[in-house]
């Protein structure tokens, strides 16, 4: 009897599901046809799959949206478009500069800067990655928080001081998607390799902060890259192995 219960409640409830994403999906692609994108965003559009990769992170479009270290806004402009009308997108760590280039256009109502002073941003003489102390990003009951290649960046501390940060500003159930370029397990670190990270510490490390792994995806897994150079080079950049990760605060 539960059990045809259960499958009575996944024949109602499934289409609402299906019908949801459907719509977010439909957001999404509008967003990328958008003019407002430059051809050098759009052109990383096969390689990036943000479509795929937001389908697997569960993006909704009535979501709460904290994305860290936005760069140059190639995901932003893909992000406010979809959670305008629903939802909430929040921008923050190094995101000032994609902040002041969206505010008040079309398609960013909803988007907004949580700041961070740069002064945060500490690095030692010679030292290949930043330090970033214990912090709040001030705002609680997120429902996902994204991260696309930036782990990278920072030293193992200034990234369990991030991991933390964003688990106390998830709710209980929100998600954190982390994309990054994929350094080859237990080799040691060079300054060829500096924007690579193990997938395994990324796992361990945002594990310690409290949240549990939910799936991976080998989406953007790439067989011909060697795992040997720096991600800029001409005969790398562009086709990167990258992993995939999504996590749950319990």
């Amino acid at each position: 009897m539960r059990y045809l219960i259960a499958l009575a409640f996944i024949a109602l409830t499934s289409p609402v599901f299906a019908d949801e994403f459907a719509a977010t999906e439909a957001k999404i692609k509008a967003a990328l046809e958008n003019d407002r994108r430059s051809e050098k965003e759009t052109v990383r559009d096969k390689n990036r799959k943000p479509v795929e990769t937001l389908k697997f992170f569960g993006l909704r479009d009535d979501m709460t949206v904290l994305e860290l270290l936005p760069g140059g806004g190639w995901y932003t402009n893909v992000l406010g478009p979809v959670l305008e009308e629903k939802g909430k997108l929040y921008i923050s760590i190094g995101a000032s500069r994609v902040g002041d280039a969206v505010k008040g256009k079309p398609g960013f109502a909803s988007t907004e800067v949580i700041p961070f002073d740069r002064a945060n941003f500490k690095r030692e003489e010679g030292a290949r990655h930043t330090y970033i102390p214990e912090f709040s990003f001030g705002i609680r009951k997120v429902d996902m928080a994204l991260t696309f290649r930036n782990q990278h960046n920072f030293t193992a501390e200034g990234r369990a001081n991030m991991n933390s940060a964003v688990f106390d500003a998830l709710r209980k159930g929100g998600v954190f998607g982390v994309v990054d370029h994929t350094l080859r397990h237990m080799q040691p670190m060079t300054a060829e390799l500096s924007r690579r990270i193990d997938p395994v510490d990324v796992i361990k490390e945002v594990q310690a902060a409290g949240f549990e792994l939910v799936d991976y995806s080998r989406l953007h897994y790439r067989p011909d890259d060697e795992l040997r150079y720096e991600v800029g080079r001409k005969t790398v950049t562009g086709n990167t192995d990258r992993f995939t990760l999504l996590f749950r605060k319990p």
